[in-house]
C-alpha cells in the first residue's frame, strides 16, 4: 500500500481510503441523476433537462461545469443518445 495524502492510499493500482469511497459515491450518484434524467427526459422543458444535466455534472466533478459539456450532453438526451455513467466498485489510479 502507498501512502498519497492523508485519507488516499494505493492499493494494487486501485484509490484506497475514504477519499477514494467519496469520490465512488459521487460517481454513482451522478449516474443515478442521469438514469432518472433520461427516464423522465419527454417530460421536462429544455431549461430543466439542461439544469439537470448541470448539476449531475456538478455533483460528480464538484466544479462549475462548462456550459458547451452540460449543453452537449443535454442535447444527446433530448436526442435519445443514452448516456452510459458506470461506477464501479473500485476507484483506478494510474
Amino acid at each position: 500500500m502507498t501512502f498519497m495524502v492523508p485519507g488516499l492510499y494505493v492499493r494494487n493500482g486501485f484509490a484506497d481510503g475514504p477519499l477514494a469511497d467519496a469520490a465512488l459515491f459521487r460517481a454513482a450518484r451522478a449516474g443515478q441523476l442521469f438514469d432518472d434524467l433520461q427516464v423522465r427526459a419527454s417530460t421536462l422543458t429544455g431549461g430543466q433537462l439542461r439544469d439537470g444535466v448541470y448539476r449531475a455534472l456538478r455533483r460528480f466533478t464538484q466544479e462549475q461545469p462548462l456550459t458547451r459539456q452540460a449543453d452537449s450532453i443535454t442535447v444527446l438526451i433530448r436526442r435519445g443518445v443514452r448516456i452510459d455513467w458506470p461506477a464501479s466498485d473500485l476507484l483506478p489510479c494510474a
